[in-house]
């Protein structure tokens, strides 16, 4: 079922200002974009950039005053949806190079500091079956809450505050599979069931030789997922990143189903 996509969103600059912007839905061989449109509003300089793995695109962008930004577009998923609980995982020496980043500790995801927690409270588990076994931990053991937490939270102060929002949720999730030797790595997203509607925050794992969708929070099905960009952590897709003072005027999202 296609998804029907409009974003919008103001910020003012006092000052000229450098912007990495990204909100558009990847074009990909599991998507496909239609009836796609950006309204920016006037610029000093505009630019594109391949996003991180080359997965969607970023926004150069070069302003002083407001900057208002209105996104829609028409997202047909056509992904192959797996049973991912049943994978293997793949032996670190035979993972490709594309996947090793995904295996280390970055930002917001220190995974080095869940190493000893996952081996004594998943012990029994490998590949898929660990995957979703700290899935079920965290749907069970975390609250979403809106306003829980800061730009700057990362995966261990949202483990020990037992709430936050989806990028929370994310890198929680993240973190706990890096930990267990498994590449996983960070996705922003576009999805019909969220609540409150925003933009969205998912894992996605690399299992038995591809990328699988994980969703901590619930809130969506791989099936419905519009990908953004991918990442080690939200610092690498952020919808937008500011390279100066930003003051925020609005910002709004509506995801359906068509």
């Amino acid at each position: 079922m296609p998804l029907q996509i409009t974003a919008s969103l103001a910020y003012d600059f006092a000052a000229p200002t450098d912007v990495l912007a990204q909100l558009e839905a990847a074009i990909l061989p599991e998507q496909h974009v239609s009836n796609a449109g950006i309204g920016i509003s006037p610029l000093e300089h505009f630019a594109r950039v391949p996003g991180h793995d080359t997965i969607g695109d970023r926004l150069w962008l070069r302003l002083n005053g407001r900057l208002a930004i209105d996104y829609s577009a028409t997202v047909t998923i056509n992904r192959f949806l797996a049973d991912w609980t049943q994978l293997p995982s793949t032996p670190p020496h035979q993972l490709p190079g594309e996947t090793v980043e995904y295996l280390f500790p970055s930002r917001y995801c220190p995974s080095d500091r869940f190493e000893s927690l996952v081996e004594v409270d998943f012990a029994g588990t490998s590949g898929g079956a660990r995957v979703e076994a700290i899935r079920a931990w965290i749907a069970e053991n975390l609250t979403y809450t809106s306003g829980a937490s800061l730009t700057s939270t990362d995966a261990m102060e949202t483990f020990v505050e037992r709430k936050g929002v989806c990028r929370d949720f994310a890198h929680l999730m993240v973190s706990l599979v890096r930990a267990s030797g498994i590449p996983a790595r960070f996705v922003s997203a576009y999805a019909p069931d969220v609540v409150p509607q925003d933009f969205h925050a998912v894992a996605e794992v690399f299992l038995d030789g591809a990328w699988h969708l994980v969703d901590a929070t619930g809130m969506a099905t791989p099936a419905e997922i519009a990908k953004i960009g991918v990442g080690r952590d939200a610092a690498d897709v952020a919808f937008l990143t500011s390279f100066g003072e930003a003051v925020f005027v609005h910002q709004s999202v509506q995801v359906t189903r068509v």
